[in-house]
């Protein structure tokens, strides 16, 4: 660890907690000795997966998101039960929860930080080929629509906009990459 960067934690309050999420307000010590304050959103974390057909299609939803009032297009994902379930086992479960997917092969793509300005949420994303498409089995709190996209078509839509969420993106971009595809 780079000492010169390292803030040190004096206190720390938590001041909410949600069902996903809880929220702390902490006071640091900065490399040059002062004291201010940091808010930070503790997360169990999460997984996202790039399940790709044997047509080389791109499974993903469409999904209204209440933070930011849109619907947006994005791989699947979901967060973890807890921080001691392991990611693949999570990755497993929404592939089946959101798009139907059983079985295939999971190569694991990356492990990201999501907001590491305000949260210590951690992300791993999965590419998942060769695995049986059955029916979807939603939570009852979900709501969603599953469209299926060619590969060269996802990265068209992320480069004019169509798919701007960060994780989808970071999953696609890193699948071509892993597929070698242009």
């Amino acid at each position: 660890m780079d000492k010169k960067l390292y803030e040190e934690k004096v206190s720390s309050r938590e001041i909410f907690k949600g069902k996903i999420l809880k929220l702390y307000f902490d006071q640091v010590r900065l490399p040059n000795n002062k004291i201010t304050t940091r808010e930070k959103v503790e997360h169990p974390g999460a997984v996202a997966v790039v399940p790709i057909n044997k047509k080389n299609e791109v499974i993903l939803v469409k999904q209204y998101r209440y933070p930011v009032d849109i619907v947006l297009i994005e791989i699947p994902a979901g967060k973890l039960d807890g921080r001691e379930e392991p990611p693949i086992e999570c990755a497993k479960r929404e592939l089946k929860e959101e798009v139907g997917g059983q079985g295939g092969s999971f190569i694991h793509l990356a492990q990201i930080f999501t907001s590491p300005g305000f949260s210590d949420e951690k992300m791993d994303i999965y590419l998942v080929l060769d695995f049986e498409e059955k029916e979807n089995n939603l939570d009852d709190d979900e709501f969603l629509h599953i469209i299926k996209i060619k590969l060269k078509d996802c990265l068209k839509m992320i480069k004019n906009g169509e798919i701007n969420d960060a994780k989808s993106i970071i999953g696609i971009m890193m699948a071509r990459d892993y597929l070698e595809i242009e």
